[in-house]
């Protein structure tokens, strides 16, 4: 079994490439990072048919290697695939199998989830893809678990993310994961974009957002991240909005595209991965800090979120080296 580290990252190519997933897989993943004092991944870029590989708008792609090459990668990236309706290569599937027993990480973009689909590695899972695509997927695949609102879901093994930008935001986590929330939020300002969003998240918000429905509660939201510490009640914020409670989580949900707990709880973990990270707090007053009442609602809401234990998280990540030196992207 592989270690899951950062090491090599294997994106596939094909004929029909999808252009924007594939480059959102190749700037976080390719790209050098000066400001980082400790080693990046290596990328290698792996053909799944024989060449040319045209992609989208015209666009010739020379890969690294083909499929043997996923032999070696610790994670291989999907960034879509060029038909749901077109079967993906038999080779293609088997070395996908080959890699996901001996460890390797998998994570698709967008309709890339069929592919993993079509290998049989996400029966009795959690996945999305494109909110346009769960129902197909659904019907298609009865033993997926299919979330249609999710931006993306890490599955442990298998990440798999909704439509083309919430990529971004499953490789961010990815790279959370690997080498802690400082250092995804640091990639994150080098794409000149907010710092990576949970998961969780819904994929897009139903109704348009009135122009001054985020302002209102711009006051509240930033009251709130400095009293995390303290209970918070849905009331309290809509009280301190100026709103009744109907509204206020009405309003809330358009302007965050969340409810009111669900924020909270977010918030917290990043209040507190951020306290892992850079200082020394004992665990138990850093729970208190980040509003939790006791340090087993901490530990278990720490661990469902990140996987690990919050001691094991500040071994992993506590102090990671981030300097200024990058030139912009």
């Amino acid at each position: 079994m592989l270690p899951l580290t950062s090491g090599i990252v294997a994106i596939l190519a094909y004929d029909g490439l999808c252009t924007f997933e594939f480059g959102i897989a190749v700037e976080i993943f390719g790209l050098a990072r000066p400001e980082f004092e400790f080693p990046w991944y290596q990328h290698r870029i792996l053909a799944a048919d024989a060449g040319p590989l045209r992609a989208m708008g015209g666009i010739q792609v020379l890969a690294d290697a083909g499929l043997d090459g996923l032999d070696e990668a610790h994670t291989v990236v999907i960034p879509g695939w060029r038909s749901r309706e077109q079967a993906p290569p038999a080779a293609l599937l088997e070395a996908l199998r080959r890699a996901q027993q001996r460890g390797a990480r998998l994570l698709s973009i967008c309709s890339g989830v069929f592919v993993l689909a079509a290998a049989g590695l996400l029966d009795g899972k959690r996945a999305t893809t494109h909110w346009r695509y769960t129902a197909e997927l659904a019907a298609r695949y009865p033993g997926i678990e299919v979330d249609p609102d999710v931006l993306y879901v890490d599955a442990g093994q298998i990440i798999t993310s909704a439509g083309s930008a919430a990529g971004i935001d499953a490789c961010l986590h990815l790279v959370s994961r690997d080498f802690g929330t400082a250092v995804a939020n640091s990639v994150a300002r080098r794409l000149v974009m907010a710092p990576q969003r949970g998961g969780g998240q819904l994929q897009f918000i139903p109704a348009p957002v009135a122009q001054d429905a985020r302002n209102d509660l711009t006051p509240v939201l930033d009251w709130a991240r400095r009293h995390l510490h303290q209970p918070i009640t849905v009331s309290s914020l809509a009280e301190r909005a100026l709103m009744s409670e109907r509204t206020f989580l009405r309003r809330f949900n358009e302007a965050t595209g969340m409810a009111p707990k669900a924020w909270l709880q977010q918030a917290r973990l990043a209040l507190a991965r951020e306290l892992l990270e850079t200082g020394n707090l004992p665990l138990e007053r850093l729970a208190e800090r980040c509003g939790y009442g006791s340090m087993e609602a901490f530990r278990l809401a720490f661990r469902k979120h990140s996987g690990l234990a919050p001691s094991a998280y500040r071994a992993r990540f506590g102090q990671v080296s981030v300097t200024s030196s990058a030139a912009p992207a």
